[in-house]
């Protein structure tokens, strides 16, 4: 066996395998990869990158740190709620491995800083927690043709793919390209049928088990080992301990990724629509111009960590508080605008009248 170079030797424990090598290693430490969210997916997604010698990781968090998600969230402890993730996990990430560099971008990916942002790493590895972040950072990686690791966790579910990965990784096997987000889910749900994590909740270890493998299919892309999903959906059911894998094929028809690469462009605004019919919907604006009374239907704790005039009824226990609600006309509020659309749904049903704040707290 060569000689393995000093640096190499102590930036990495997996150098020894034969079917990863030198050649594998120095990939790595040569290699970019960007991770968007630092939460439940990027936590335990960026220590193996980082242990594993990941020469350079990118970290998009705009977020601080909340006690009530440290159950998957490993990264960080409980005397850090409130601070910013991206520089903590910059911190850990380098007390880990000290070669690595660790770029932390304490900001929200938005149309006007993704491809900027983006621009020079390697790979994308997304487990953002909205449906915005995930349509954005999917048209960007087709701009500027970096391969996609996505996934995505709920209660005891999680999916992962490799999304957008050019022609030399699908090797001919789904023609040209692999199939990107928007060939899986052309539109966003609607917000009835997609529930946050803080609504539906989701078992803490799941994360670790779809972040870690997050990991393996970024070493194994970037140090040219083994098969990556690509063309492929990976679909894990914890509850039954049932790993599936089907087939899933790039769409001719896509609006994004079938269009020539030097003329794609990112959309005009990713915000998604929380419901089709905007009549449910105001405005702060419109608020202030017609008061009515408020009631948040967040969490105690974002609620606590960002105030807001309305009285808290947490969207779980609103059905079961109808007697708390005022007897005229309301508002409804959350913290992107989709949790109060359901609220004004279900009251709906029950002939209570009340409009949702388009864009929630975070319009504000």
């Amino acid at each position: 066996m060569p000689l393995v170079p000093d640096e190499l030797q102590r930036y990495s424990r997996q150098i020894l395998l034969p079917e990863f090598g030198i050649d594998g290693q120095e990939r790595l430490k040569d290699a970019r990869v960007i991770l968007i969210g630092a939460g439940g997916l990027g936590s335990p997604a960026a220590l193996y990158l980082a242990a594993m010698g990941v020469g350079t990781i990118g970290i998009v968090d705009d977020d601080t740190v909340a006690v009530s998600n440290l159950h998957r969230q490993i990264l960080y402890r409980e005397t850090d709620a409130g601070k910013p993730k991206a520089l903590l996990a910059q911190t850990r990430l380098s007390e880990v491995n000290e070669g690595v560099d660790i770029q932390a971008f304490g900001e929200r990916l938005t149309q006007n800083n993704a491809l900027d942002i983006l621009r020079g790493f390697h790979l994308v590895l997304d487990g953002s927690d909205n449906f915005a972040t995930r349509y954005l950072v999917n048209d960007a990686c087709l701009v500027l043709g970096i391969p996609l690791i996505s996934a995505s966790i709920l209660r005891f579910e999680g999916q992962l793919s490799v999304l957008c990965a050019p022609p030399p990784l699908t090797k001919g096997r789904v023609g040209e390209g692999s199939p990107c987000y928007r060939c899986l889910f052309p539109e966003p749900p609607n917000a009835a049928d997609a529930p946050s994590c803080a609504e539906a909740g989701v078992i803490g270890a799941l994360a670790g088990v779809m972040g870690t493998m997050m990991a393996m299919e970024a070493v194994k892309i970037i140090a040219k080992i083994g098969e990556p999903l690509v063309g492929k959906l990976l679909l894990y059911d914890a509850f039954g301990a049932k790993f599936r894998t089907i087939k899933i094929s790039r769409d001719p028809t896509c609006l994004t990724c079938s269009i020539p690469r030097n003329e794609r462009k990112l959309a005009k605004q990713y915000e998604v629509e929380a419901c089709k019919d905007d009549s449910d919907e105001i405005t702060w604006e419109e608020l202030s111009r017609r008061p009515m009374p408020l009631i948040d239907v967040r969490e105690e704790w974002e609620f606590c960590a960002s105030p807001s005039t309305g009285k808290l009824i947490p969207l779980g226990s609103l059905l079961d508080r109808l007697e708390e609600l005022p007897n005229e006309e309301f508002a409804i509020v959350c913290a992107l605008g989709i949790r109060s659309v359901r609220a004004v749904t279900r009251l709906r049903e029950r002939g209570i009248n009340a409009k949702s704040i388009r864009g929630g707290m975070s319009s504000l």
